[in-house]
């Protein structure tokens, strides 16, 4: 009834006073609602990270919340710090300040998917702390608009301080390998332990006689360095001329109070120094050489940190005081890999630099195998990386166990390890390769899961690859890119053709053991000739080997590869079976006795079983001792003494035996003295240059003549062309072998060339009349 009495206007404003407290309450309610929100959301932030600094910047107002981790963390109270972002920009390090804030931007901005960055920030008392700072977005309304950005920092100095130290470690273990200036090397030592523990002051004493020198110590006073460099040590002066004096750890926790300064506090407090301790610094045989000392400006002891590093320290500085007494040390910590105990990068890069210098002056050449893990990142990623160490210690046992002393191993960093190899003749490097590949393919168990590990093998030669470390490494990097774009688990060379030339090799080698079980290798025949009369006097049995995919294979190429795979014996013994056969075969069709020249490998003269094979052949097959003859190279006696009572064996059995290829050896005429054989074969290498070199001539002359002086018997090879038959035969010659007469051809059409010997009989006659032009 109040209302009635009132005029139209009073109401009026009366109802616009109650919408307006109605408008009042309602924002209360929202606020209340928005900061429950906020609380409830930020409670489970910290729920989900309780040991994290928590954050939440409004980016609609510029005003950030910091959890009391936050602050605690940078060692500030709750009170000391605003709730804005000039306290974040105010503690960051200006170098970190303006990339932190382009990464936020990109983030809100939508051009990255996430925010997390690592930066420094200051902490209350002077240091910095590193922090990995991660966020996520909050945003509001239909628009999706960002309005905050709520995260969390992670000190993770301790993991960043590791990392800096160990790249210090490695750096002043360089600095001792590479032969820095000691003073340098001291400087750094100090500033290392120092950067590990704030306030702290590192020195180091050299002890020469019975007087402590100044060694380094860039943070303390030069004024206080100057006054302890040349004192007397003794059992009161100091910590350093203590412990130098009786060879003991000194801990001093107070310079001032402390007996052991009595004498010599005077020098050190007035540079606000009050503790020092020291750790004597000692060569291998235990001699001081001198002191390490830790200094802090207030009274202390060391804590389990600090006094490992003090012996930590004093041990890198005795490398440095005991450099040439101590390059084996040297060498484990500086050119050591940790983990598989092979050499490192450094020690790799120091050794091709050696060979490299000793092959340039010896005209000599090498290989560079650079072998990389296939997929080991899937290994890491799936099992952790202490699994990826087991199979890297693992790789390194086996590349050990598979190459030969004088290689080089080394690992050069994450999965991948290199091989120096100096020995690259007989596609020495080539097998390594394969070798490696197979060792590395072997199952391997860890964590209970079996793993059949891979890797690509990268080759490269010097000089023709690179010249040096960088070159070299190059293009080893390049082919072992080739390699794993071809498929991985292979090896490539730097050179495509060299890469085809080895896959031929290995193919040939694959190939050549099963042709020779089953004989699907075939023999030719060249005649032999007698000068005088024309006539055919024997023949040499030729190896020939075509493959249906490689094609023609060269003898020179499936002799020497069945030497190395061990199989020369049977494919000798079948060759040496076939050839008298075939000579039987030839005797029961009429034709007289001749002879049948078989090439052996001087490796057969070290098998004590050789001449009872060919006894046994002999007799299987029923020819005469003297119908067959064995071709081999000068050299013979060079590899092996024992060679000498074989070749007596094989004279006594009635075998004729002839040097093949003489004059290419190393002592020729002085061979002649040891070996009791019937002919002497002259290497074509001389006959094809009769004609154009005096030089040969003479040689070719000379050998003929003292060969018949000795009681041998000559024949020139290669004879091609009716002037070298002629000069020859002028010479003294008495038989040759060659083109002019027939090329190697197959045993069916010798039967032809037999009957047509009295017309190449004929044809020599003919040569008769010519003169030497």
């Amino acid at each position: 009834m109040a209302y009635m009495n009132r005029s139209k206007p009073q109401l009026l404003e009366e109802i616009q006073r109650l919408y307006a407290e109605l408008a009042a309450i309602k924002l209360i309610i929202e606020k209340r609602t928005t900061e429950l929100y906020i609380s409830e959301e930020r409670f489970s932030l910290a729920m989900r990270g309780a040991n994290d600094g928590l954050w939440d910047w409004n980016l609609e107002t510029n005003e950030v919340y910091y959890s009391p981790r936050w602050k605690s963390m940078l060692g500030y109270a709750e009170n000391e710090l605003g709730n804005n972002l000039d306290t974040w920009a105010n503690l960051v390090h200006p170098d970190d300040k303006n990339r932190v804030l382009e990464k936020v931007q990109d983030y809100i901005a939508g051009r990255a998917d996430s925010y997390e960055v690592e930066m420094r920030i200051r902490h209350k008392d002077g240091h910095e702390i590193y922090v990995l700072s991660r966020a996520f977005l909050v945003t509001h309304g239909s628009d999706n608009k960002p309005v905050r950005l709520v995260g969390t920092h992670i000190d993770i100095t301790e993991r960043k301080n590791t990392e800096l130290s160990d790249n210090k470690n490695t750096e002043i273990l360089e600095m001792i390998a590479i032969g820095q200036p000691a003073a340098d090397i001291y400087d750094a030592i100090a500033l290392m332990y120092e950067a590990r523990h704030p306030g702290m002051r590192c020195s180091m004493l050299e002890l020469e006689g019975n007087k402590l020198l100044h060694g380094g110590a860039p943070s303390l006073p030069k004024e206080y360095c100057d006054a302890v460099n040349g004192l007397e040590y003794g059992p009161n002066v100091g910590s350093c001329g203590t412990s130098t004096y009786t060879g003991k750890r000194v801990l001093v926790e107070n310079i001032e109070t402390d007996p052991k300064w009595k004498e010599i506090k005077h020098l050190a407090l007035p540079h606000g120094m009050r503790c020092c301790w020291s750790e004597p610094i000692s060569n291998s045989s235990g001699k001081i050489l001198g002191a390490f000392g830790m200094y802090y400006n207030h009274p202390a002891l060391p804590n389990e940190k600090e006094l490992k590093d003090l012996k930590a320290g004093a041990r890198l500085a005795g490398i440095v005081m005991e450099r040439d007494q101590a390059q084996k040390r040297i060498r484990i910590l500086a050119y050591t890999d940790e983990l598989t105990g092979l050499p490192s990068r450094a020690s790799f890069s120091q050794r091709i630099e050696e060979i490299t210098k000793t092959s340039t002056r010896h005209n000599h050449c090498f290989a560079l195998l650079y072998i990389d893990l296939d997929d080991f990142k899937s290994i890491n990623d799936s099992m952790g990386h202490d699994a990826g160490d087991l199979l890297l210690k693992t790789i390194a046992k086996r590349l050990i166990h598979t190459c030969h002393e004088v290689d080089f191993i080394a690992r050069i960093g994450g999965d991948e390890f290199c091989i120096l190899v100096e020995e690259i003749e007989d596609s020495y490097a080539t097998n390594i390769a394969k070798r490696c590949l197979h060792a590395i393919a072997q199952p391997i168990e860890i964590y209970s899961r079996k793993l059949t590990p891979s890797c690509s093998i990268g080759i490269a030669y010097f000089p023709d690859d690179g010249k040096d470390f960088s070159s070299l490494l190059k293009a080893s990097d390049t082919s072992l890119y080739k390699a794993k774009e071809n498929g991985k688990n292979q090896y490539a060379f730097y050179k495509t053709e060299l890469t085809q030339k080895a896959q031929y090799r290995f193919q040939i080698e694959q190939n050549l053991r099963e042709a020779i079980e089953k004989q699907q290798l075939s023999l030719v025949y060249q005649p032999q000739i007698e000068i005088s009369t024309g006539n055919i006097f024997g023949f040499e049995a030729l190896s020939r080997w075509r493959h249906p995919e490689l094609g023609q294979i060269p003898p020179i190429n499936f002799i020497a590869t069945a030497e190395k795979i061990g199989m020369i014996k049977p494919l000798t013994e079948w060759v040496l079976r076939t050839a008298c056969r075939q000579l039987v075969a030839w005797k029961k069709e009429g034709v007289r006795t001749l002879r049948m020249a078989v090439n052996i490998s001087p490796i057969l003269f070290l098998d004590q079983e050789f001449v009872s094979v060919i006894k046994r052949i002999i007799e299987e097959i029923g020819i005469a001792p003297i119908e067959l003859e064995l071709e081999v190279t000068e050299n013979i006696v060079q590899t092996d003494p024992r060679n000498l009572s074989i070749f007596q064996d094989l004279k006594d059995l009635g075998v004729s035996l002839a040097i093949d290829d003489f004059g290419t050896g190393y002592s020729s005429f002085a061979s002649l003295k040891h070996l009791k054989v019937d002919h002497l074969k002259i290497d074509k290498f001389f006959v094809n240059d009769m004609l154009i070199d005096e030089q040969a001539l003479i040689l070719i002359s000379s050998m003929i003549e003292m060969g018949r002086k000795l009681g041998h018997q000559i024949i020139a090879e290669g004879v091609e062309k009716p002037e070298q038959l002629n000069i020859s035969r002028n010479l003294g010659c008495e038989k040759a072998q060659g083109f002019l007469f027939s090329k190697p051809i197959k045993a069916n059409a010798i039967s032809k060339l037999l009957l047509s010997r009295q017309h190449e009989k004929n044809k020599i006659n003919s040569y008769k009349s010519s003169k030497i032009s």
